[in-house]
């Protein structure tokens, strides 16, 4: 009950510190920044916490129950997450799951840290053809990595540290690798097209170009920090691979299960990969995958209901969503990119890019999800910058790169995030202090190894 109080206390002097924004505006801020406590915090559950404050949002008249507050609820990527988990169940029922992860484990099972590469490998290979990071994390990853997880003997609930490496593993390989290549993100076009609005030609070449020396430097030091992190405790997996072989042995040939959830999977896949060319939503192909789990009997009702972490992810998410949408309806984002450009106008160019690239980057912990913060802020602050005399290309890659970038820190900063946090293998404050360490980590990189890196290729 204390810390309710606290969460409340901290919204209400948040609320009474004197702005220029309308009440809604203002109001629904103090309230997004009392849950987000109350989430750090945990006083209740997440989907409890994200719950009160929605009710509070519509009881003090900032958000209508019939037009705004349940808009969260219909959004495609929240559907997408929760479809997913479905699919990933009948990997785990069939075992094609338990299969691949015996095989990646005896080909690269030697060693802790090598398995963790072969996670950041498969995830750079399939990257390019995969334009959604949701659907590369979830729907083709999160599987593989998770019967991994099992097949070493380390579950959520095992308390054994291997699980937690390589799920963060997982995740910020899609994180870096979605920050790699214009088309393994969908919101990577987006930035394309705002820099295009401005005069700046964006191409599939000089987005790979200034992304290569820093983006794979990451990946490649990801790991070893992930190890240093969450300190596995098994670094030399001796009898890995033989226990892989043997287990793969007792399998035995694939069932008519794991041959139809392997149609399946490959149907989504081919859906993900050629998206611009079938115009199938991802969150709609995700829908046919889980449909079609059920149709084949892979699945079966009951599973979907007892489904408990994909239904609470729905209710949290929904409601950050939620908040995160009208906050910029409101007014409030614009309010605040506003202000910063103030911060800006005495800077040079490049002082003001690095200024406003940070503040942009740390911004993140007001959105759930990726789209809406560009939607919102790039245009405005790659404007900023170019008047102020930053390189117009260096800019809108710069911003475009950390669009994705950002997503490293929190478990609702991109929809990838909240399928691995669900699986339960890393509690909140372990998420959000490896995110940290990589938000400084990625920053340090980008600034350090892409300038000199960009300065060579000529980007600026």
């Amino acid at each position: 009950m204390r810390k309710l109080i606290l969460c409340i206390v901290i919204g209400t002097l948040v609320y009474l510190i004197p702005h220029s924004l309308n009440y809604q505006a203002w109001g629904l801020f103090s309230i997004f920044i009392a849950t987000i406590l109350g989430i750090i915090l945990r006083p209740y559950p997440m989907g409890a916490v994200t719950l009160m404050g929605l009710c509070v949002a519509i009881f003090a008249g900032i958000l209508d129950l019939q037009k705004e507050a349940l808009t969260g609820f219909s959004s495609p990527i929240i559907w997408l997450v929760v479809m997913v988990f479905f699919v990933a169940r009948g990997f785990i029922k069939t075992q094609l799951g338990l299969r691949v992860a015996y095989n990646f484990i005896h080909l690269m099972g030697k060693r802790t840290l090598t398995l963790g590469y072969s996670i950041a490998l498969s995830d750079l290979l399939i990257s390019p053809f995969v334009p959604s990071n949701t659907a590369r994390a979830g729907g083709i990853m999160l599987p593989i990595v998770d019967s991994m997880c099992q097949a070493l003997n380390s579950t959520p609930t095992s308390n054994t540290s291997l699980g937690r490496y390589f799920m963060q593993v997982m995740f910020q390989s899609n994180v870096i690798t979605s920050s790699l290549f214009l088309t393994s993100c969908a919101v990577n076009p987006l930035a394309q097209k705002f820099a295009a609005d401005q005069g700046i030609t964006i191409t599939w070449g000089n987005w790979f170009m200034g992304s290569a020396v820093p983006g794979l430097c990451a990946l490649f030091l990801m790991p070893l920090i992930i190890m240093w992190l969450t300190k596995p405790e098994m670094k030399e997996l001796s009898g890995a691979k033989e226990y892989a072989q043997k287990k793969l042995r007792d399998l035995g040939p694939m069932s008519t299960k794991e041959w139809q959830m392997l149609g399946i999977f490959a149907t989504m896949l081919t859906l993900w990969v050629f998206e611009p060319y079938f115009h199938v939503h991802t969150a709609t192909v995700a829908m046919l995958g889980a449909s079609l789990c059920l149709l084949f009997n892979i699945i079966d009702l009951n599973d979907i209901l007892s489904e408990k972490e994909a239904w609470h992810t729905l209710l949290w998410l929904s409601v950050l969503i939620t908040m995160s949408t009208y906050l910029q309806k409101f007014g409030f984002i614009s309010w605040f990119a506003g202000s910063l450009e103030n911060l800006t106008k005495s800077m040079t160019g490049m002082q003001t890019l690095g200024v406003l690239s940070i503040l942009y980057f740390y911004s993140h912990y007001f959105f759930a999800g990726n789209t809406a913060q560009i939607s919102a802020m790039y245009a405005a602050f790659i404007a900023v910058c170019i008047a102020a005399g930053a390189p117009p290309l260096l800019t809108a890659l710069l911003f475009g790169y950390l669009s994705t970038l950002f997503s490293s820190m929190t478990h609702y900063g991109t929809a990838a995030a909240p399928m691995v946090f669900g699986q339960g293998y890393l509690s909140l404050t372990e998420w959000w202090k490896i995110g940290l360490v990589f938000s400084v980590l990625n920053l340090l990189i980008w600034f350090g190894v892409g300038s000199i890196w960009w300065k060579i290729v000529g980007i600026y």
